[in-house]
């Protein structure tokens, strides 16, 4: 590999990397910023009445005079705004030092141009998150958007680092161009697309829960409000259409509507985890595949006793982030198994010629 290749290839290790704890931190203090209420801290977008930086009252005051100024809020949903911004120049420098290499065989150009487009994306939905007044819908795939962004950075650092694994550790004659990835393909099955479809489900179940302010909409557990069947109003819960206009600060909908979003929420993860269970179970005996499920069940459980504890203790600052620190955990284990499995070579397709290749592949999902 030439020098400057791989240099490149090992600055855009780094960047990835940098890029998917950045993104995780992003999510937690968009997380942070709607639990305290600052989601509409400032009324414009991309300034604060006007501003980059938060402004004094009397300025506010001038600029809209309909919104007082509440400096904290102000300064919580700004500091999103910054931090997401730099997370937006990471990417720009992953597409440009990649761009290239986008033609050699073997790199994820196409994932990096995809990181780009969601991370374009998702500024368009932060803005509209503000002009639409926290519209839950919005809101909701504003969340399922920066798992999007963590998933895809996470995606390009496991296929940079293996395509800088599988070129230094043994000599380029040895690995055909047709087995970049070490392994064969693989026809994705109808398990791992049940998995992977219950957990974007309940990821989804989880945004519309806290856009709707549903979070304690049930109290007690594993009963909602004493009862085993709750009155819940699911049609309107769940009603995608909402008017466009209104301030959805703490919510709009009655409390059988929250209650309905709240229940589905927990029938969604008692799903998951059976799926998860089903996944787990074919696996176990598939070495590198098997332990990366047990940490993708291990990290359902955390979440779930995550969920519970906020549910029984009123969903206290710290719980409702470290839950939400839960979603980002079961993403990326959730990822790494698939990575595992997908990565995982059969007997059936090894070559002579790419053993060493396969060998490196299966030493790369074990660490």
């Amino acid at each position: 590999m030439p020098h400057s290749t791989e240099r490149r290839l090992q600055w855009l290790k780094r960047l990835t990397l940098a890029g998917t704890v950045l993104t995780a931190l992003v999510i937690l203090v968009g997380a942070w910023t709607r639990l305290v209420d600052a989601g509409l801290g400032c009324p414009d977008w991309p300034g604060c009445y006007g501003r980059l930086l938060v402004p004094d009252n009397e300025y506010a005051a001038l600029r809209h005079p309909d919104v007082p100024l509440e400096p904290f809020k102000a300064w919580v949903e700004m500091a999103h705004r910054y931090v997401a911004s730099f997370l937006g120049l990471i990417v720009l420098s992953v597409v440009a030092l990649g761009w290239s290499l986008r033609k050699r065989p073997g790199f994820p150009g196409k994932v990096s141009i995809a990181l780009l487009i969601v991370i374009l994306l998702q500024g368009a939905f932060g803005a509209f998150t503000v002009t639409l007044k926290l519209w839950p819908q919005v809101v909701t795939l504003h969340l399922l958007g920066g798992l999007s962004v963590l998933m895809l950075f996470f995606w390009l650092h496991l296929r940079i680092r293996l395509s800088l694994t599988s070129r230094t550790s043994f000599p380029i004659n040895h690995i055909s161009t047709s087995t970049s990835d070490a392994s064969s393909p693989k026809t994705i099955n109808v398990l791992w697309v049940i998995g992977v479809s219950a957990l974007v489900l309940q990821l989804a179940l989880g945004g519309w829960v806290t856009s709707n302010y549903a979070g304690i909409a049930c109290q007690g557990f594993p009963t909602c409000n004493t009862q085993w069947w709750p009155e819940m109003d699911i049609s309107e819960g769940f009603h995608l259409t909402q008017t466009v206009g209104p301030n959805y600060l703490h919510g709009q909908l009655h409390a059988d509507a929250r209650t309905a979003i709240h229940m589905m929420h927990r029938f969604g993860a008692l799903l998951l985890g059976i799926v998860l269970l089903a996944l787990w179970w074919r696996y176990r005996t598939a070495a590198s595949v098997g332990r990366a499920l047990m940490l993708v069940l291990i990290a359902y459980f955390v979440q779930v006793a995550l969920g519970i504890a906020n549910v029984l203790l009123w969903l206290p600052l710290w719980l409702a982030l470290l839950h939400t620190a839960g979603a980002v955990a079961l993403t990326l284990s959730m990822e790494w198994a698939f990575w595992c499995w997908k990565r995982q070579p059969s007997q059936q397709s090894i070559e002579v010629n790419d053993l060493k290749a396969a060998q490196v592949t299966f030493t790369h999902c074990s660490k």
